[in-house]
């Protein structure tokens, strides 16, 4: 049984309860949850719909409980409801509704954990966003593996999700880094705040190798402007891919100002009365609207301001049919959120429409000091770096493992130790460890076979380890609504700690020269059945599960 089908049966007992005592049925929700209780000796699952409902039914919690048990308890697959303090449901099932959930799961596969919770929702997620000037630094790499595993998880909760890259070719950045190329080119150091970097010398010469008169033009910073983002951006796109990060849309700010669909925008804005005139330049009325201060959309110089192309990128995503558009931002970039936010409010659009995930920063450490140099970029740490320091999956592991509003230290040492210390290695190696078991399964021609009785399934590490991969599609659906995958990993760590604790407490596998038993066989389902929820766990981060380590 999973908590899901118990939630549905803690309901209905309450409709009976109210109908049977005539309260009134306005104060029932529409659903409820059940949770695993703090200490197990207080059932499997336990429930507070009583304590919840019973101040509108205008009746005592404690007694609605006693009511809502009774009817309860003679549910199919429950064994024992209490009633605790002030109204708590305690349920305990029957070994064998607990130990169904194996089956359940060997028979999904990969769909497992997949949820209806975001059904119906168009999402357009945009992350990393960084411009071509060098390669995807520490920040940029943290929303490369945050932003894939947002994606993933709210695809698996039902959502239709397009991940969005948003990149602009011209602008004063982009000036710098081709000054910056042009200038190594001619053997000369780069402008003052220009870039460095190995990386800059390297386009440069790539640049060269493409265009041998490139130093003759008579524009040759054009030339350098051209090769040298499209070079860079070919080097993003594919440290990206090598970090198992893909884009459904890469989408230039060039497109906007090309299509006229600013001026779009300025008209929209317009027409919801938003927008005026004020010392010759065309503002955005967005301190009506939650904003510290009003916005300028086109300067008295005629030309356009970053946030005028803010306001057409949005509108351009709502016209594209997305109800949701989720944007993710580094640290620096908090003073946004009021201006967005108002930006949205100015088109009409209801609170909640727009979303923007702020990230805090990423340090890399080595024996307790940080690592601030880098080869390819100068004087920051890279997407590069990083992997190439501790690897992919224990890079995206760590990045996604803490919550995007907190810090990170990522220690080396610890990230690349082949230790129960290593949060990945820990959930990989439980991964590995059951593989090892099915194999040696295999090897000695046992087969779990097509059936199992579940009621078999009674030891309290089995119990343990039935309830944490129960949970597993309500961990999915919460990390999806919440916009937290961390929740995912921290999961997989908990359900490899139930496996460990199972494995050494539970024999599967026979002595030799004895035969499989029903209670191995049943246990055999239980190890594939944990197989697969750590698999798809990791695969929700990108990471691998691998069968050997």
């Amino acid at each position: 049984m999973t908590p899901e089908t118990l939630a549905e049966k803690v309901l209905s007992a309450t409709r009976a309860a109210f109908a049977d005592l005539g309260l009134d049925a306005a104060a029932l929700p529409a659903k409820t949850t059940v949770e695993r209780p703090r200490n197990p000796e207080h059932g499997d699952y336990a429930s507070t719909i009583a304590m919840q409902v019973a101040k509108r039914a205008g009746t005592d919690p404690r007694a609605l409980a006693q009511e809502i048990a009774g009817r309860l308890a003679d549910a199919e697959g429950v064994a024992e409801v209490d009633i605790a303090g002030p109204g708590f449901l305690n349920v305990t099932l029957e070994a064998a509704a607990a130990g169904e959930i194996a089956r359940r799961i060997v028979a999904a596969g990969t769909a497992y954990g997949y949820n209806e919770s975001m059904e119906g929702r168009q999402v357009n997620l945009e992350f990393v966003s960084a411009n071509p000037t060098g390669p995807v630094h520490a920040g940029g790499t943290r929303w490369a593996a945050v932003g894939d595993a947002l994606a993933r998880v709210m695809r698996a909760s039902g959502a239709k999700v397009v991940s969005e890259y948003y990149f602009n070719d011209a602008g004063s950045q982009i000036d710098t880094f081709s000054a910056s190329l042009l200038a190594r080119a001619q053997g000369e150091p780069v402008p003052e705040n220009g870039y460095g970097g190995a990386y800059i010398d390297r386009i440069a010469a790539e640049v060269l190798r493409r265009s041998p008169d490139a130093l003759e033009a008579a524009d040759p910073r054009e030339v350098f402007r051209v090769h040298g983002v499209e070079l860079m951006f070919d080097q993003i796109k594919a440290t990206l891919a090598e970090f198992g990060t893909h884009f459904d849309v890469y989408f230039n700010e060039k497109e906007l100002h090309d299509k006229g669909e600013l001026d779009d925008a300025v008209e929209r804005l317009s027409k919801e009365g938003r927008v005026f005139e004020a010392d010759g330049a065309l503002w955005l009325r967005t301190s009506d609207l939650g904003d510290d201060k009003d916005r300028v959309l086109k300067k008295s110089d005629g030309s356009w301001t970053y946030f005028a192309a803010d306001c057409a990128y949005y509108l351009d995503k709502r016209e594209r049919g997305f109800d949701k558009v989720v944007i993710m931002l580094g640290a620096d970039h908090h003073g946004y959120i009021g201006r967005m936010q108002a930006m949205s409010r100015a088109f009409g659009d209801e609170p909640g429409t727009l979303e923007i995930l702020i990230g805090q920063m990423v340090n890399l450490m080595r024996e307790g000091k940080p690592v601030r140099m880098s080869k390819r970029a100068g004087t920051v740490v890279t997407l590069g770096d990083i992997i190439e320091a501790i690897g992919v999956d224990a890079t995206r592991y760590a990045l996604t493992r803490y919550s995007a509003d907190s810090s990170i230290d990522l220690d080396i040492d610890l990230w690349t130790r082949h230790g129960n210390d290593n949060p990945v290695y820990y959930v990989q190696y439980a991964h590995a460890r059951i593989a090892g078991v099915l194999r040696n399964a295999a090897e000695l021609g046992l087969d779990r076979g097509g059936d199992y009785d579940a009621a078999l399934l009674s030891h309290p590490r089995e119990n343990e380890l039935l309830k944490a991969l129960a949970e597993f599609p309500a961990v999915v659906a919460s990390a999806a609504e919440l916009r937290e995958p961390h929740r995912i990993a921290r999961y997989a760590e908990d359900l490899a700690g139930a496996y460990h604790r199972f494995y050494t407490d539970c024999r599967v596998l026979p002595y030799p020269g004895e035969d499989l038993s029903e209670t191995g066989r049943a246990r055999l389902w239980l190890v594939e059945a944990t197989r697969v929820v750590l698999a798809n766990a990791l695969a929700l981060l990108g990471v691998t599960a691998p069968e050997r380590m």
